[in-house]
């Protein structure tokens, strides 16, 4: 089927001028297009971001260019369509620019088509988009969680259902925290199994490794955390890396001292890119919109309402002011 296109008319420069321009130094054209204009709904604010804020180079997403709109995720609305894979008032979601309506490609944006409208449209800023679901934990594991406020702390224990969690601004020694929230999950679950195993060494309860999965995502990733991480993992444990938020504002990155803990626990690390498994996303989906349907995926946003506060809940991530997925509502429709 031959490739729909929306007629674009415009006026282009057919050389450089000397002296007086003349009419005939431009030409008017009347030429196909691909693009798709969007009406901008939700944008989400993500950590990757402040990395396009740099001048980066070997990277595997280009830096924002200055007086350019910055990009993100974002919710829209197709209000005119030269692509015949989007119709006019199709939803949509994917790489957007941070402005009221955008002219993109599908290809380039990586547009995907909302099929289920019954869950919020916000929902594919975070947990429906592909940013979220290469980055989702597992459901069915021990989890200890650290945050910045106690406001947080409790919110990972008392609704996200997080079996420990812990203040990391308030702790001297992050070792000895990640220690003593995950001895607390062995003691419990053994106690429930009715049996001690050979994690304990001594009457102290004193443990060679508790963590066996460490997923390196929040505010104070990387640096002292991950460090304290390295010391606390099983022998084959693993950790998965996609962020290093505690980094990113940082003039000297910190070192890590504890990499020699990965050959003598071989422990494996490895970091992970979202468009690596763009193929799963329609498996999540079929997964996840279920359990959202259900009630069984707890799930908490930070909206600021009004374009004009996009840039202010974009900063507020690196000083922990949201509580929840953050999201700018740009328009309600």
């Amino acid at each position: 089927m031959a490739e729909k296109m929306m007629n674009n008319k415009h006026i282009i420069l057919k050389h450089y001028v000397e002296g007086y321009p003349k009419e005939s130094d431009m030409e008017f054209k009347n030429k196909g297009s691909n693009v798709v204009i969007l009406k901008n709904l939700y944008l989400s604010c993500d950590p990757y971001m402040r990395n396009r804020m740099s001048k980066l180079e070997g990277s595997y997403i280009q830096s924002f260019t200055p007086g350019y709109p910055i990009t993100g995720y974002g919710v829209s609305k197709v209000l005119k369509s030269g692509d015949s894979n989007f119709q006019e008032g199709d939803l949509v979601w994917g790489m957007t620019g941070w402005e009221e309506y955008s002219i993109v490609t599908a290809t380039q944006s990586g547009l995907f088509k909302i099929h289920d409208k019954n869950v919020p449209l916000f929902y594919y800023t975070g947990i429906l988009d592909n940013y979220y679901f290469a980055g989702m934990p597992g459901m069915t594991a021990y989890v200890v969680g650290s945050a910045g406020t106690k406001e947080k702390v409790d919110l990972l224990k008392n609704k996200f259902g997080f079996d420990e969690a812990f203040n990391y601004k308030e702790e001297k020694d992050l070792v000895a925290a990640l220690k003593r929230e995950a001895v607390r999950i062995v003691l419990e679950e053994e106690r429930l199994c009715g049996k001690l195993t050979s994690h304990f060494g001594t009457e102290s309860g004193s443990v060679k490794g508790v963590l066996k999965t460490f997923f390196n995502s929040n505010p104070n990733v990387g640096g002292k955390m991950l460090d304290a991480v390295l010391v606390n993992m099983k022998l084959c444990g693993r950790i998965a890396v996609c962020e290093m938020i505690s980094q990113y504002n940082l003039e000297k990155t910190e070192g890590v001292h504890n990499l020699f803990c990965l050959i003598t626990k071989r422990i494996r690390m490895e970091g992970f890119l979202v468009s690596d498994h763009y193929h799963l996303y329609p498996k999540y989906l079929e997964m996840i919109i279920p359990q959202i349907k259900g009630g069984n995926v707890v799930y908490v946003l930070d909206i600021a309402e009004g374009f004009e506060n996009a840039p202010n809940a974009l900063v507020g991530l690196f000083y922990g002011c949201n509580v929840g997925k953050q999201v700018v509502m740009v328009s309600r429709e």
